[in-house]
């Protein structure tokens, strides 16, 4: 850089608010671009050295990989983009920089390797067992929520900057007589609350040992390492401010606390650039955000203040009702009647909504009225029932529903149910996991073409109950001409289909025998190419399941590889594929069963939860509010963190109340109708049934705007009372 340049005045960084629809990630790809046509005519060259010098962050997954895209595409590519979000950063940094930390930590030299939530909470709940007090933990299910809380508190201490010796104290202040925080702990646990919180603080220091000794990283560890350790370097600062000179993060009401420090050290360096902040947004208050914290950095930055587009038309939009809306459900004595631009479905019992919520759907996409891309679905929670009634009745009238961000359980698959009963003939010791319908549905699902199974249920069924031999050790398979007297009656193609099933398992047990390999990886591809044409002709959503169970394969065995390099008595390897097996069936994993950009799904209408919708950021003309009388909704959706308010920053000191809680719900209604409102641009149609799925009655927080928003006609109305 020449001297001339290093004189040139550093611009001030702005601050962009504004509410849902005000065009706050406009703006800020229009600062990017300016930034990066600046440092074009101060090179003079048309290539940077030194990129990409720029730290682009997002609030979630999603909207990173849109927001890469939206500035790669404002500069026409000629500016490298590299976005992440707050905790990819702090992965990445903490990998990056691993010889500095276990330098500083005198740690042993290996790389790091991350564990998926759920590994996570099997280690520990292992690695605490002993040493819970046993009316702590009365059953597995006490257990595993008091585990999980435990492990919360870890991410909340290193989202915030806290150290986790400070949490007894904090708990101690803040839950005194707050039953509403420690509901979710087993209750036997609170009969002395404060050696509780000891246990649970030493538990998480012994932990965080474990880990960093045999180089595992959590995401509370990340955050922790990140920002107590890295950002506290000065070696690592010195390389920081290097690397970056500018800055560009969206939705920073979304991002932890430690991200503050982090653009702070930036900022103290001369760095520039741009953020936005949606004070009806906050979609992660609870779940380790801070956004109280990161507006406090407004003060340092040239502040611009959107607003909503001045509506058009004679017909208000949902976002220009915002604040009778909210009015309306906040105060009782407002009685304002609802526009026609929100509307209300009423029905007696829940079944009866779902199944008109879909006829209404069909009706309007029919009449042309709108498009099923232009529609979604939003409910505080999607059980089971209601999202297959959904889909079912829409795929029925042809019209496609993509579920948003959904996770099942892997194995609610039956590909995955089927590969993983194969395991459990393949390796001794599975045989009691090994039953006579698993094997059924085994062979149905390993002999299924893109048309149809060779082998139907039926013929399974049989071919189950005279050819599978049970056995604790090793299950088999018997040749059908041997065990069964009328194989004749399975027909040419079952028989062909299941001598070929037992063949290749058997095969692959004297492989195994004769050379064993310590993980089932292997043998798992071998079976996809063999059974399913290594998955190219599976449909989305069955590739999907397949592909994560074997990520979930690969990284479990990461994890075992490394913790026998620690333990001196290590599991044996057909133990360890005993134990995947259980873990997976017993849905201890979860999966997406939809790849991240499925082909063919364009046009359809998205289904999501709130939580999911908000933190999607996506707009449509017409969204239905699902069980709109719930009392979910006064909770945004979405359950927080064990002890959340007291790792806030701003966090008074003094214990928290009914009060607090009751005042913290609003306040997250108030945001969340805002954010929703402002994310339809036509309508909304409050879907209200006066029975839960349960039978009880529903008299949640926003019954009022059901009785005074204009009602839908029937269902065997025309269309166009849409």
């Amino acid at each position: 850089m020449s001297p001339g340049e290093m004189t040139q005045p550093t611009p001030a960084p702005v601050w962009i608010a504004g509410p849902t629809g005000s065009g706050r990630t406009g703006r800020l790809v229009q600062h990017f671009r300016a930034w990066v046509e600046a440092q074009f005519r101060q090179r003079r060259q048309p290539i940077l050295p030194q990129a990409p010098g720029v730290l682009v962050l997002a609030a979630n997954e999603e909207t990173r990989r849109r927001l890469g895209d939206r500035l790669a595409a404002s500069v026409r590519g000629r500016y490298p983009i590299v976005a992440k979000t707050p905790l990819g950063f702090c992965a990445d940094e903490v990998e990056l920089f691993w010889p500095l930390l276990f330098q500083r930590l005198h740690l042993r030299a290996q790389f790091p390797l991350r564990l998926h939530p759920e590994t996570e909470q099997e280690l520990a709940a292992r690695l605490w067992h002993s040493h819970w007090q046993p009316d702590e933990i009365p059953n597995p299910a006490s257990e595993a929520r008091l585990v999980r809380s435990t492990l919360d508190l870890m991410q909340l201490a290193g989202a915030s900057g806290t150290d986790l010796a400070d949490i007894p104290t904090l708990l101690s202040e803040g839950l005194a007589g707050a039953s509403g925080e420690t509901a979710r702990l087993p209750a036997a646990a609170l009969q002395d609350d404060r050696q509780l919180w000891s246990r649970m603080s030493e538990r998480l220091q012994a932990w965080r040992l474990w880990c960093l000794e045999r180089g595992l990283l959590t995401y509370g560890s990340i955050y922790e390492l990140y920002g107590r350790e890295l950002l506290g370097d000065p070696t690592y600062r010195d390389r920081l401010q290097d690397r970056y000179r500018a800055i560009f993060a969206d939705d920073l009401d979304d991002y932890p606390a430690i991200a503050r420090n982090l653009f702070d050290i930036l900022l103290d360096s001369g760095a520039t650039g741009a953020f936005t902040f949606n004070p009806n947004g906050c979609v992660r208050l609870g779940l380790g955000a801070d956004p109280d914290e990161l507006l406090e950095l407004r003060d340092r930055c040239a502040i611009e203040t959107l607003e909503l587009p001045v509506p058009t038309g004679e017909q208000l939009p949902p976002n220009a009702l915002a604040t009778n809306v909210v009015r309306l459900a906040l105060d009782p004595f407002y009685t304002e009647p609802l526009p026609p631009s929100l509307r209300s479905l009423q029905t007696i019992s829940r079944a009866a909504l779902l199944r008109q919520t879909a006829e209404a759907i069909a009706r309007a996409v029919d009449s042309q009225a709108v498009r099923p891309s232009d529609i979604a679905i939003i409910a505080p929670g999607l059980d089971d029932i209601a999202r297959y009634t959904l889909i079912e009745i829409l795929d029925g009238r042809q019209i496609p529903v993509k579920p948003l961000n959904e996770q099942r359980p892997l194995a609610s698959s039956p590909l995955v149910r089927a590969l993983l009963t194969m395991l459990c003939l393949v390796y001794p010791g599975s045989g009691r996991a090994t039953e006579r319908d698993a094997v059924a549905e085994m062979l149905v699902m390993l002999s299924r073409t893109e048309a149809d199974a060779a082998i139907d249920p039926v013929r399974a069924g049989l071919l189950a109950d005279h050819c599978f031999v049970p056995n604790p050790e090793l299950p088999c398979l018997l040749a059908a001409e041997d065990a069964f007297p009328r194989w004749d009656r399975l027909g040419r193609r079952a028989s062909h289909a299941y001598d070929r099933i037992r063949t290749w398992i058997d095969r692959t047990r004297a492989t195994e025998d004769a050379r064993p390999i310590p993980n089932a990886i292997a043998v798992l591809e071998s079976a996809i190419q063999a059974f399913y044409g290594g998955g190219s002709s599976l449909p989305h959503a069955r590739l999907a399941a397949l592909r994560e169970l074997m990520e979930t394969a690969q990284h479990f065995w990461d994890v075992d590889r490394r913790l026998r390099l620690h333990d001196p008595s290590p599991q044996s390897p057909r133990a360890a594929i005993a134990q995947f097996v259980q873990l997976v069936r017993k849905g201890t994993i979860s999966a997406n069963p939809y790849p991240e950009r499925a082909l063919g799904t364009a046009e359809a209408v998205t289904l999501a939860t709130i939580f999911q919708y908000r933190s999607s950021r996506r707009h449509h003309r017409w969204q239905f509010w699902l069980d709109v009388s719930s009392p979910l909704w006064l909770k945004g959706g979405a359950a927080d963190l064990f002890g959340a308010p007291l790792f806030q920053r701003n966090w008074s000191g003094r214990a928290l109340t009914a009060g607090d809680r009751l005042a913290a719900d609003e306040a997250r209604l108030e945001r969340l109708l805002h954010d929703l409102l402002g994310r339809a641009t036509e309508r909304v149609y409050l879907c209200h049934s006066d029975l839960a799925a349960s039978g009880a009655e529903q008299t949640g927080p926003l019954l009022t705007l059901m009785h005074a928003a204009e009602p839908l006609r029937e269902a065997n109305a025309a269309p166009s009372s849409l």
